[in-house]
């Protein structure tokens, strides 16, 4: 089945080499099946079905066919490919430079201007994420940052009445709260400070110091922007001082992630850098953990930092092969950008509404906790890693880099870091940056 559309095509702008039209309004009455590819799954893909069963409440005459759990992999095969899919939700931030660039979603500016989208009232810093080189391929469906969550019935019995809020406090904390077996293993972690344990990624970290991923021109930055090493030195000093091996053998050890076993949600880890959605797994899974958040600990010498978080979460948009991107449009929008369904979509997933009119809404159920969270997303020095030709290779080189420094295989830091650059331009060229 088709949508109905009114009134005459006219040409739009588009992200690949292609002319995408579009009609001049849209369709006084929608009609028709749309398909929804995301990657949530159990509890959570409840909360997504809620608001298609409200838009399907709102358009009697619209059949969405969810397709949930999907690995975000299959996904970008599938819209790469042209396959069958109208709306695709990836958790994948990395994805929106090279679909952007390439059509693989399309270009959703004649949509937003013709619709007269009020972009002002999406929250800003997510743009830089959700567009590439003034296309915008997608728009964000809530957002994620971090903060600092900590077990306050290990902080009682040990004195402590406050979290941490400097690197070095974090530090001398995570130190005093760490214990060890008789045969000098790791029994509990203060905290862990190893790269690629949970949430423990660059990226993560560079909120601590404001540091940047690209400079004015889009070239890579870990080498010439000082909060890197600044961040990077903190960080492979306190995994010497425990031990590296020791952290991997301890790390190896503990839950996965999102389950039960989670090393927070069984004190194994005291604090931990974490995202807004772990509320929503905590109250799940361990209600009756006592715990804390607090804003990130940031550079000693940067206290104006501190509030601040990362930033980057889940991105919609339109694949290129939709046979049927008028009701597919119409299906992003209300996920995107209703007030309501946000606001329903935050509440149940916990995660970071991406409208200042759902961040403002008395619908929004915030705990203290959450607060931490929302407060974060929106504070000046939050950070997000922009959008770029490569995708995540960037990302992904820098991750290599660090994870490899931090076992001590690499002794120069600048020299590593320097190098580092000149691949990332490398590849930066080659994908057409």
């Amino acid at each position: 089945m088709s949508t109905v559309v009114t009134g005459a095509l006219i040409l739009a702008g588009c992200s690949s080499d292609s002319e995408q039209t579009i009609a001049e309004s849209a369709p006084e009455k929608l009609e028709g099946t749309v398909s929804l590819w995301h990657f949530f799954s159990g509890r959570e893909a409840e909360v997504v079905q809620s608001v298609i069963d409200d838009f399907e409440a709102a358009n009697p005459d619209v059949t969405v066919e969810v397709n949930s759990g999907q690995d975000d992999d299959k996904l970008q095969k599938v819209i790469s490919s042209g396959g069958n899919i109208d709306v695709g939700l990836s958790y994948s931030t990395a994805i929106v430079g090279k679909f952007c660039s390439t059509g693989a979603f399309v270009d959703l500016n004649p949509y937003i201007e013709r619709d007269d989208v009020d972009m002002d009232d999406v929250l800003e810093r997510t743009l830089d994420y959700t567009s590439y080189d003034g296309v915008q391929c997608t728009l964000p469906a809530l957002t994620d940052t971090g903060a600092l969550m900590y077990n306050k019935t290990i902080f009682d019995a040990a004195g402590i009445t406050e979290p941490p809020k400097t690197l070095t406090e974090l530090h001398d904390i995570g130190m005093e709260l760490t214990t060890f077996n008789a045969d000098g293993s790791i029994k509990q972690l203060g905290f862990n400070p190893l790269v690629g344990f949970y949430e423990n990624s660059p990226s993560h970290f560079a909120a601590m110091t404001g540091a940047s991923f690209l400079d004015e021109d889009g070239n890579p930055d870990f080498a010439t922007d000082p909060a890197w090493s600044e961040v990077i030195e903190w960080q492979k000093a306190f995994v010497d001082e425990i031990g590296y091996d020791k952290l991997q053998r301890f790390t190896a050890g503990l839950g996965q992630e999102f389950s039960a076993d989670n090393a927070f949600n069984v004190g194994k880890v005291v604090m931990n850098m974490d995202g807004e959605y772990r509320t929503a797994f905590l109250a799940d899974q361990v209600p009756d953990l006592d715990y804390g958040v607090a804003p990130l600990p940031v550079v000693d010498d940067a206290p104006d930092l501190y509030g601040a978080g990362w930033l980057g979460g889940n991105v919609a948009g339109i694949a290129k092969g939709s046979d049927n991107k008028e009701l597919a449009w119409a299906l992003l929008k209300f996920m995107t950008t209703d007030t309501d369904a946000v606001v329903k979509m935050a509440n149940g997933l916990k995660n970071i509404p991406t409208l200042h009119s759902a961040l403002e809404s008395p619908n929004l159920e915030v705990s203290d906790e959450y607060r931490v969270f929302l407060e974060a997303a929106q504070h000046e020095h939050s950070v997000t890693m922009p959008a770029t030709a490569d995708g995540a290779a960037y990302a992904e080189s820098f991750a290599d880099f660090w994870t490899t420094y931090q076992t001590g295989e690499s002794a120069d830091l600048e020299e590593g870091l320097t190098e580092l650059d000149a691949q990332i331009a490398d590849a930066f060229e080659l994908a057409g940056q």
